[in-house]
């Protein structure tokens, strides 16, 4: 395994000393350029897989996976309608829908959409491609706090107000089931990532509000604000210790000024009768959750389009933040991580990665973990 890790690091530290152009626009998403590019075109198709490789420290064997491989295709009915869906295969034999909407364009500042569509909630929700993000894995605070991909059911308009240089997006979603077949859903270690629906056969009782602001007026610079409010959905209504409530605020940030981008991201999240629901279940469900991470890269030009994107990440994220009633938190859902490496982008659309993970938690005493990860990742 030592000289798997050593051929990654030549790979890439041979590349070094050649120039590259300008890469494309990071802010668009699978569904955003799509939608933009079949313009006069009846169907588009596209897609995004990822290939990740992952070894434990002083692990004799690492695990090596089809993590992700994503089909797209996009419909133009007329210049206003339009249809997008994204299947999904994940470990090569699980199979998901991970969007299917309708998109009616008003006019040139009021879409209307309906369907299976992403909730806007930080970044990687929305902006989950392999290669929009250095590292082979997503960032952890988008597993465990915005459990990534979370997409639902539901109906919403966006749009843009340029004068003001603001994007906005406001959803009305089927939320997370907490209770189902008489037994709990959501749990401590992972906070609301088993709750979701993913738009199958789901439950509502009623529906959560979701929007995003987006601020682009600064060059170079990108802000957002989220929100997120609502409970959870039961299959038993009856029985009002099976929900709680969810209010969910996301503060984000992304900055390019020429080879350097910045990154950032809070996300905090309350949850309301979790003591009742506890009791109901016995489940250890916290209260509130909390999760932040920062991030820097460095984009070295190389030949023709390459680029070569040492990156260094630093997370914090605990899903039991606070607790209610007799509950005492466990410290370790209170994680930190540190994660550096490269990501070698070798076309537009594709690219080689190779990191290395420093994760801690809270406990006493503790050791840190450490894991090497290299990955393809590619995206068209």
């Amino acid at each position: 395994m030592r000289n798997l890790k050593l051929l990654f690091v030549a790979i890439l530290v041979s590349s070094i000393g050649y120039s590259q152009g300008n890469s494309g626009d990071t802010y668009q998403n699978s569904a955003s350029r799509i939608l933009s590019t079949n313009l006069g075109k009846s169907i588009t198709i596209g897609g995004y897989g990822q290939i990740d490789y992952n070894e434990p420290d002083g692990s004799k064997a690492g695990n090596i996976d089809v993590h992700r491989l994503v089909i797209l295709f996009g419909y133009n009915f007329n210049e206003k309608v339009s249809f997008l869906t994204e299947i999904e295969y994940e470990h090569v034999k699980e199979v998901y829908v991970e969007q299917a909407f309708v998109k009616y364009k008003a006019n040139e500042n009021l879409n209307v959409l309906a369907g299976l569509m992403l909730v806007p909630m930080g970044i990687i929700n929305e902006f989950h491609e392999p290669t929009t993000y250095y590292g082979v894995e997503r960032p952890n605070v988008d597993k465990y706090i915005v459990p990534t991909t979370w997409r639902e059911l539901g109906v919403g308009i966006s749009g843009n107000i340029d004068n003001a240089s603001l994007k906005y997006q406001a959803y009305l979603f089927n939320g997370f089931k907490s209770f189902a077949g008489g037994e709990g859903v959501l749990r401590g270690s992972d906070g609301l990532r088993k709750g979701r629906q993913k738009g199958a056969e789901s439950v509502v009782n009623s529906p959560n509000f979701s929007a995003k602001l987006d601020y682009y007026g600064i060059l170079g610079l990108r802000l957002g604000v989220s929100g997120y409010f609502g409970k959870t959905q039961t299959d038993d209504s009856s029985i009002s210790a099976s929900t709680v409530g969810v209010s969910m605020i996301g503060l984000d940030a992304r900055y390019k000024f020429n080879n350097l981008e910045l990154r950032g991201q809070y996300i905090t999240t309350s949850l309301s009768g979790t003591e009742e629901y506890n009791a109901l279940t016995g489940k250890d469900l916290g209260s509130k959750m909390n999760g932040l991470y920062g991030e820097i890269a460095y984009n070295f030009d190389l030949k023709g389009v390459e680029k070569l994107t040492p990156f260094l990440r630093y997370e914090k994220h605990n899903t039991q933040a606070e607790t209610q009633g007799n509950l005492e938190a466990n410290d370790a859902y209170d994680r930190n991580e540190l994660i550096f490496g490269f990501n070698y982008k070798v076309a537009e659309g594709a690219a080689f990665k190779i990191d290395y993970q420093l994760m801690n938690n809270a406990v006493s005493g503790s050791d840190t973990s450490k894991q090497f990860n290299a990955g393809v990742a590619i995206w068209f």
